[in-house]
């Protein structure tokens, strides 16, 4: 499970203002064996963390390239899942490994999509020269890839903008942060995102969770209901921002659990240029 926020505008009007700012939380349980965020791939062109999990090795949830291609993954709550389906973390690290660009992609995983349990995936190519294009499928909504148009979006474990009270409230916390983003130094912006991903007020009652979850959501759902998933054994492990501006500078951060410990973090961040 997962919470993804994210803004882009693909020609900001200000010099110091950002193209693309995204702000996501990965919830998963504390056991589940991964990997802290590194460049990896044929040219060490890629970063993101990696999914460990015996016989998903190699997959994961979010993560961007220096060639602009970012990928961005998550589960879509459904009270039954298929213990033979496809593991979904691959659909991420194959559109960050391909040549194809996000709408092509997309379609391509749509004629695919009944071979995974519920999911949303959010592919873009980022482009300097050739301008931004973001796009979006879910294989629990409709049939085809849709192109976003620029704006902010809020997508948790139903369909993108599905008014969870959750993901209003957090895309509002998220929207009184980036309206002041081209004037806020890089730290204190990526501080006030961490602390929009952290916030834990249970956003209750939620009939939407309630209705598509079912019985399966009920004994953690005053957990669950909240941008920060914290239960003992299950809950947000990774926080992740990433800033791209106006240059095609990329600055990704990541806050991470350590030793399955909620009270033990480490944050790391990477810096680069997008290739044009």
């Amino acid at each position: 499970m997962c919470i993804i926020f994210f803004k882009f505008d693909p020609h900001p009007v200000s010099k110091n203002a950002y193209r693309f700012i995204l702000a996501a939380n990965r919830d998963e349980f504390y056991h589940r064996p991964s990997k802290l965020a590194g460049f990896w791939g044929t040219n060490n062109e890629i970063l993101s963390g990696l999914d460990m999990e015996e016989g998903k090795e190699g997959g994961t949830w979010l993560g961007i390239s220096t060639r602009g291609k970012l990928g961005a993954l998550t589960n879509y709550l459904q009270p039954q899942q298929d213990p033979e389906a496809r593991g979904r973390g691959e659909l991420v690290a194959h559109f960050l490994t391909t040549d194809m660009d996000s709408l092509s992609y997309l379609k391509k995983v749509s004629t695919e999509g009944h071979l995974y349990n519920g999911f949303n995936l959010i592919a873009a190519d980022l482009s300097t020269t050739k301008g931004d294009l973001v796009c979006y499928y879910g294989n629990r909504g409709r049939p085809e890839p849709i192109v976003l148009t620029p704006g902010t979006y809020g997508l948790s474990n139903a369909l993108l903008e599905t008014p969870w009270r959750k993901l209003c409230f957090g895309k509002k916390l998220f929207l009184e942060v980036v309206e002041q983003s081209h004037v806020l130094p890089k730290d204190t912006l990526v501080t006030q995102l961490l602390d929009v991903l952290n916030n834990e007020e249970p956003q209750l009652p939620d009939p939407a969770i309630e209705d598509q979850g079912q019985e399966y959501v009920q004994p953690i759902l005053s957990k669950y209901a909240a941008v920060c998933v914290r239960c003992p054994n299950y809950g947000t492990r990774t926080n992740t921002i990433i800033l791209v501006d106006a240059d095609g500078h990329v600055t990704f951060t990541e806050r991470s659990m350590l030793n399955k410990d909620p009270s033990c973090w480490e944050t790391n961040t990477y810096e680069f240029m997008l290739q044009s």
